[in-house]
């Protein structure tokens, strides 16, 4: 039988990453190898030793850019692998990081290896595990994106309010009340971040992005965060909280349908525009419907109601029409014709003056 890579053993090694800007872009890395190699820089430098290809477990397919990237190995980090060409070592393969406890700090420049001695970065702290801090949940140690979170958390958030009031009716004994519809403030809910472990599954990259799946019982979270504090987390319950640090912009290429079985609540700090028929084709309408036994109330605190339409016909039309107004009521128009079925009563406290070129009465 013809020779093999592992027929007659595989010649293991356990190493230290110390480079991993690969030329070729394949996910190699240069480890220093416990045995292997020098810890003395001046004897091996770190731009000799030899490179290792990652190896990607078999869901990721790795090739044509399908699969997961091979890249997550960084400078300082302990790997695992064998050496293809046994012996020689000049062939290694990564198959997995081994995390620790570090007992220090690199230094950048050093004149050992086995540590990050091109940047510095990693380690960043000793004395407590490699493993995710949001998966540790140590009280000593937080993980500073919760501190970050507490910080951001929005409270006191005011909601829409309408005052009662009494709207006056000409020739009528009592007017007409409006009910309060008073909308309490609201907190933005706090993380239900009560990890235990080891039921909490987080990634975190380099520049801080999250991940965490948690499946710590009863307080089963799913939470995304990019590093500038946008994300989302979906809570035990259910509930899921959305922060978007800065802009947010959703594209729409077709229709879109929400269906809310509860309240819509919507707080804006600034203002809102609608823009409808952008294209300004037929039968694209602004059609708001409110079923029966509900009213549409529309407070102004201070400023005006405008509406203007330049071409068309303002139509409205109600049971009972009731305007009461504290100051002037002008109507300025081409012709004026009102149709009464009934009765036309007119109480003017001042003076009724009515002024044309010809009054007809009956």
């Amino acid at each position: 039988m013809k020779n093999f890579m592992g027929k007659d053993g595989f010649q293991w090694f356990v190493g230290v990453v110390e480079d991993r800007q690969d030329p070729q872009k394949l996910g190699r890395v240069r480890v220093r190898c416990l045995g292997y190699h020098s810890e003395n820089i001046s004897d091996l430098p770190t731009s000799q030793l030899p490179w290792a290809h990652p190896m990607n477990p078999i869901t990721s397919a790795t090739v044509s850019g399908v699969g997961q990237t091979p890249l997550g190995a960084v400078e300082g980090a302990w790997v695992i692998g064998f050496f293809q060409d046994a012996d020689e070592a000049q062939q290694p393969i990564i198959i997995g990081t081994l995390p620790g406890v570090p007992t220090s700090l690199p230094t950048k420049g050093a004149g050992k290896g086995f540590q990050d001695r091109l940047n510095a970065n990693y380690p960043k702290y000793t004395d407590e595990p490699d493993v995710n801090r949001l998966a540790v949940n140590d009280t000593d140690n937080p993980h500073p994106s919760l501190t970050i979170r507490q910080a951001d958390r929005d409270t006191d958030i005011g909601r829409a309010d309408f005052n009662a009031i009494d709207v006056g009716r000409a020739n009528a004994p009592a007017p007409v009340s409006l009910d309060a519809d008073d909308g309490t403030n609201f907190n933005e809910p706090a993380t239900t971040y009560k990890t235990q472990y080891p039921y909490n599954h987080v990634y975190e990259s380099e520049a801080g992005h999250i991940k965490e799946f948690d499946d710590t019982p009863n307080s089963e979270r799913i939470h995304e965060r990019h590093s500038t504090g946008t994300g989302y987390e979906i809570n035990e319950f259910g509930d899921k909280v959305q922060r978007v640090k800065r802009d947010n912009y959703e594209i729409i290429s077709n229709d879109h349908f929400a269906h809310i079985k509860g309240t819509h609540n919507t707080t804006v700090d600034g203002g809102i525009r609608v823009f409808v028929n952008a294209q300004a084709k037929t039968s694209n309408n602004y059609t708001i419907q409110v079923g029966s036994n509900a009213n549409v109330n529309i407070q102004v605190d201070k400023g005006d109601v405008n509406v203007v339409t330049t071409q068309g016909a303002i139509n409205m039309k109600a049971e009972d029409m009731n305007i009461d107004i504290a100051k002037d009521f002008r109507v300025k128009a081409q012709s004026v014709n009102f149709e009464v079925n009934g009765s036309w009563k007119e109480a003017v406290t001042g003076t009724n003056t009515k002024t044309g070129s010809r009054i007809d009465l009956n």
